[in-house]
């Protein structure tokens, strides 16, 4: 008899989750820095397809940072670069401020409205507080790595091998979730306690190849709270942490140039990146109204599996 998808991905993954804790440490700190190699030129048909990838998979559970970072060498273009990738960002968080500015007014007035009336377990005050507590953690420790790892862009934790291993990781995690909440919550029930566990797990996607929006639906689950409003306070909670990322890496962008790439495939990028980050966020909360996410558990899995495979078969390096 056929085995069901979780019981299927339960033996399956036992065996690749402890390949990958005993030779993630050896094989991660072993690499030696990454060399820093030109950035290519970027031409309009790239800047959409750039734009694309990070619209699509900002916002999915499958991380932005992996799949800008391997599609565009596995397509022969070469690394778009830190720079180019930053500036196409700004796509994202013009999406997404679009698609939730009526729940951010509805949010911001409450607040007020919350604290003149001193009814402070009001919904929209008690969302509100969540999504501000909720990004401490990320920001924290953002500006940690900032300050402790100035080149952390180029540092080890950024090549394709953490990124597989991470992708298979939080795979793993997003199916436990997936078994074991409950899911009977909204977000008119969402305590205090839920956005800091959902904050904490937010700042893992410092790590790259964990995805926030991953690591949020993954720990807001384990909350209790149903597919929908999981997926929901993720991209709310996410506002703040990607618009203040977005700035800061603009800033480093400004600061390093974009080499070759002219102002019309930047252009393209962004606006691409904007119309499929929109799409992405509408689709997946209407997908997550009526379907699991068992789809984006054995994508990652398989996604972490062939970048491995690739590596250790040379046909990609671990850069």
């Amino acid at each position: 008899m056929a085995l069901s998808l979780p019981r299927w991905f339960k033996l399956a993954s036992t065996g690749i989750a402890a390949f990958a804790v005993a030779t993630l440490p050896s094989q991660v700190f072993s690499q030696p820095n990454p060399e820093i190699v030109a950035v290519p030129q970027i031409d309009i048909f790239q800047g959409i397809v750039l734009g694309m990838v990070q619209g699509l998979t900002e916002f999915l559970p499958i991380s932005s940072t992996a799949h800008l970072k391997v599609v565009p060498v596995v397509l022969g273009w070469g690394d778009p670069g830190v720079a180019y990738t930053a500036v196409i960002q700004l796509g994202s968080i013009g999406a997404v401020l679009w698609y939730f500015w009526s729940d951010l007014k509805q949010i911001t007035t409450g607040i007020f409205k919350a604290i003149a009336t001193k009814n402070y377990s009001s919904y929209d005050f008690r969302l509100g507080l969540g999504i501000i507590l909720g990004s401490i953690p990320i920001i924290f420790f953002g500006l940690l790595i900032k300050f402790l790892i100035p080149d952390f862009d180029n540092s080890p934790m950024r090549s394709l091998q953490v990124i597989a291993f991470t992708s298979i990781g939080l795979s793993l995690l997003l199916g436990l979730a997936e078994q074991v909440g409950r899911r009977k919550r909204g977000l008119d029930s969402l305590k205090l306690q839920d956005s800091i566990v959902v904050g904490l797990a937010q700042a893992l996607a410092l790590i790259p190849g964990v995805s926030r929006s991953g690591s949020t639906l993954t720990a807001a689950l384990f909350t209790g709270l149903d597919r929908a409003p999981a997926a929901r306070f993720s991209f709310l909670l996410g506002i703040p942490a990607i618009t203040l990322a977005g700035l800061v890496e603009l800033k480093g962008a400004i600061e390093i140039g974009l080499g070759n790439t002219g102002v019309l495939p930047l252009i393209a990028g962004i606006i691409s990146a904007a119309v499929f980050s929109y799409a992405a966020i509408a689709w997946l909360l209407r997908f997550l109204q009526t379907h699991n996410t068992w789809v984006f558990v054995v994508y990652r899995l398989a996604f972490g599996i062939a970048i491995l495979t690739a590596i250790s078969t040379g046909l990609l390096q671990n850069t």
